[in-house]
């Protein structure tokens, strides 16, 4: 399959805020944007019946393959307390032999606000000898009994949690013993394509640069791929001679991306690299503020060696002294790249993100799941907690994303988030810190709607500016095109 397609022209389409115009492409580009109906049609021709148009939408952070494999993981995303997880996995194992059956996984609890803690002793007393592991809604860390526990090769405490890298580790085992099908991944790329989705950054801990031209290989052609690397595969993909934006297969969906690098933990597992310490620790505790991924000696390492080879770096920082150390590492190295989360962040770094020409890859549906968690645990900093407003006075470059699963693989919500800050029947928290619509469209696209631009293309049935909050999270999305090439279609 070539990005190339037939020739194509869309007739009678509105741009975001402007009159109706014909869209001619031809081999994979816009070759010409005219008013409507001035046009001679050019291969097929789709009435867009007045729709709107704009560039394709793309998730700036994914984990593709825990995003199709929640699908088939207990859902823990309602509960609120250990004995609603609890509920949920008792019900899951009625009927089931416990010790036979193969390992029970669910995910998306979520801990930071629950009145009483997890405990090993709890989890046994409703599964039993039974093999449960319990992914947390933010990845950072597990619930196992002590049966998973000896099948993923690691130990747990009194507590049944495990966090950050030795949960990380224990994830990867898991995941690899649950391997998807490629039709669950060409469903999940294709629903992504429903909502307009053109392209996304893999952040999956994996071997991204040969899994992803399999897939596409296989049929999983619905999305633009950039794989990232992790650390351990580094040295490898140097060995190969990968620079960042090379085509990792003939059809150019899928080309290589950066080094990926986890510098601290996160919000809900208490875990983010903080100045100040989290409420209720022990000021003696080694972890009191937050725990570091690798220390700074290793990602300067790590940088200087990924930018000799070409590589461009994305790290992961999600503390405010997570941020300061690694706005640091990229001053030293004098280093472009991405920061991805900047959740926490001192009043005086904002303006660093573009001084040094960083980008600040940002979830805004994060806000809205964790605003509470960061009320409670980020106590008196929360004014600089997801701020996006700020990160873009400040002159960042801001990219939207989902950090898929933890979030829905959906830009519309993220463009809703960021531009409303509230959900449900929630007041904005902290208003001040929205995006106007505009912005975060722009952050939200690689491309335009312009003569010689990749026909990368979402057409929508309403027009975002007019658009409320709850419109705008479930926007109709009646066309994707990759290269010229439809994705999804209902016209």
């Amino acid at each position: 399959m070539s990005d190339a397609s037939s020739s194509l022209t869309i007739r009678g389409a509105r741009p975001f805020g402007a009159d109706p115009v014909d869209v001619v492409v031809r081999d994979g580009r816009i070759t010409e944007i005219a008013p409507a109906g001035s046009t001679a049609a050019v291969g097929e021709v789709v009435d867009a019946d007045g729709r709107w148009i704009g560039p394709g939408l793309w998730d700036a952070h994914v984990h593709f393959t825990q995003h199709v494999v929640r699908r088939s993981r207990l859902d823990l995303t309602r509960t609120a307390t250990a004995d609603d997880v609890l509920a949920v996995v008792g019900r899951a194992l009625e009927g089931r032999p416990l010790a036979t059956e193969r390992m029970l996984v669910g995910y998306g609890f979520r801990d930071a606000l629950w009145p009483v803690p997890a405990s090993l002793a709890a989890l046994e007393a409703v599964a039993g000898d039974a093999p449960v592991v319990l992914v947390s809604g933010d990845l950072h860390c597990g619930w196992l009994t002590r049966a998973a526990a000896a099948r993923l090769g690691v130990a747990v405490d009194e507590s049944g949690l495990l966090r950050e890298g030795p949960w990380i580790e224990a994830l990867h085992t898991l995941d690899s013993s649950f391997s998807p099908s490629m039709q669950e991944y060409r469903e999940a790329a294709d629903a992504a394509a429903a909502r307009g989705v053109v392209g996304i950054v893999e952040f999956e801990n994996d071997d991204n640069v040969a899994a992803w031209p399999a897939r596409v290989g296989a049929g999983v052609t619905s999305l633009r791929v950039e794989a990232a690397v992790w650390p351990n595969r580094l040295e490898a993909a140097i060995a190969q001679g990968l620079r960042t934006g090379d085509a990792l297969d003939p059809t150019g969906l899928v080309s290589f991306g950066p080094l990926k690098v986890v510098v601290d933990g996160s919000l809900n597992t208490r875990t983010a690299w903080c100045w100040d310490p989290y409420p209720g620790a022990d000021p003696a505790s080694p972890h009191a503020c937050g725990m570091q991924g690798v220390d700074l000696p290793e990602l300067r390492r790590l940088l200087e060696r990924a930018r000799v080879a070409g590589i461009a770096a994305a790290v992961h920082a999600i503390g405010d002294r997570a941020n300061s150390e690694v706005l640091d590492v990229f001053a030293e190295l004098g280093m472009h790249g991405t920061i991805e989360h900047a959740q926490l962040v001192r009043d005086d770094d904002f303006a660093r993100f573009a001084a040094l020409g960083l980008v600040a890859s940002v979830q805004p549906e994060h806000a809205m799941d964790d605003r509470d968690v960061a009320d409670r645990h980020w106590p008196g900093r929360t004014d600089r907690a997801f701020a996006f407003a700020s990160l873009h006075r400040a002159g960042a470059q801001l990219r939207l994303g989902s950090d898929a699963p933890v979030a829905p693989l959906d830009p519309w919500i993220s463009i809703a988030a960021a531009t409303a800050r509230s959900r449900g029947d929630r007041d904005a928290w902290h208003p001040e810190q929205r995006l106007d619509l505009d912005v975060a469209l722009a952050a939200s696209v690689r491309s335009s709607l312009a003569v010689g631009e990749q026909a990368d293309l979402v057409v929508v049935d309403r027009d975002p500016g007019s658009c409320d909050r709850d419109e705008l999270r479930d926007m109709p999305v009646a066309a994707t095109l990759v290269g010229g090439r439809f994705t999804w279609r209902e016209i």
